[in-house]
């Protein structure tokens, strides 16, 4: 029995061609569970209506977080095998036939990690999409660390390792990533299994989003050596920046920096062309730093509060303090 699980939060907009999407796949999930952390918006109305078409069984948890949120779906659900995805994405056809095919071939195989495709509604998702979705090529061979975008695992690894980390409101796929591998979960990538996702629709929501990303990582202590090499780099950025104007030596250099820092994202654009005639596309490229700019200050304000949370609860022990036991 497979189960697809998800925690939904005002998600009006997009549930609808969510469940639409699950629905048209070519291996139909046995069951469809959603928890609700409390929306407002009209999302609960939709689910009720696809609840009373039989298509849908759903429960709304008032504030739960998106670790809660998850492992109640997933405590309801009645499959061994798990397949977890998100509102605001839409899922390919094939998606889940694809995610599980690894699972249901190998017994040894305890995760599979599905891939995920750019998209966007308007031009600046489209762009923004391009520039922050990673590419296949980033991925370990087994897809690790997978995205609960799209994912599928056996009930008993999730159990194993005690469920998504309830303590973390952000950046908990990661972790529950990281303690599937530690505790010897097998691994396989499954990039034909891909949904399609929605990045935030305007520069603002796309900051708060990094920000709360990077808060995540402090509050988990994840990447510190990135953040590190992020902050030095800026710093460095700065100094050349006032060095170079009487130095061209500093020019040269700070010129160099940029280029490098810029390239990747430019040149996923480029592949990705979300942009319609050489108008938008003049205004796609001139999008990329400020989107690249954008993210990473997000990211540095966002990892040292997290850091300092961590720091005021006392470390580790102080920051799973309020986890509930499975």
């Amino acid at each position: 029995m497979i189960s697809i699980c998800a925690t939904v939060f005002d998600e009006a907009e997009t549930i609808g061609p969510w469940i639409d999407g699950i629905l048209a796949q070519t291996r139909p999930p046995d069951e469809i569970v959603i928890c609700d952390a409390g929306s407002t918006d009209g999302t609960i109305e939709v689910l009720r209506e696809a609840a009373d078409g039989g298509r849908v069984r759903f429960e709304v948890m008032p504030g739960a977080n998106i670790s809660t949120g998850r492992n109640r779906a997933i405590e309801l659900a009645e499959g061994e095998i798990v397949a977890v995805t998100d509102a605001g994405t839409v899922a390919e056809p094939d998606w889940l036939e694809r995610l599980v095919e690894p699972l249901e071939t190998d017994p040894e195989v305890g995760v599979a990690a599905g891939f995920y495709k750019p998209a966007g509604r308007n031009f600046f998702e489209r762009v923004l999409a391009a520039v922050i979705t990673p590419r296949r090529g980033d991925l370990e061979p087994d897809g690790f660390p997978p995205s609960s975008r799209s994912v599928a695992f056996r009930r008993e690894w999730w159990r194993k390792v005690g469920g998504y980390p309830e303590w973390l409101d952000i950046c908990e796929d990661l972790v529950f990533d990281f303690a599937l591998e530690d505790a010897g979960a097998k691994f396989a990538f499954a990039p034909e299994a891909v949904v399609a996702w929605y990045p935030r629709p305007d520069i603002r929501a796309f900051f708060h989003q990094y920000r709360g990303y990077a808060r995540g990582d402090g509050h988990a202590r994840l990447y510190p050596d990135r953040h590190a090499l992020r902050y030095s780099g800026y710093a460095a950025g700065v100094l050349l920046a006032k060095a170079s104007r009487g130095s061209w030596l500093a020019r040269v250099a700070l010129a160099a920096g940029l280029a490098y820092h810029f390239k990747s994202s430019f040149a996923r654009v480029l592949q990705e062309r979300p942009f319609r005639g050489p108008l938008q596309a003049a205004a796609a490229l001139a999008l990329v730093p400020v989107v690249v700019v954008t993210g990473d200050v997000a990211k540095m304000i966002g990892y040292a509060q997290g850091t300092a949370d961590w720091l005021r609860a006392g470390g580790n022990e102080g920051m799973r303090s309020g986890a509930r036991e499975l």
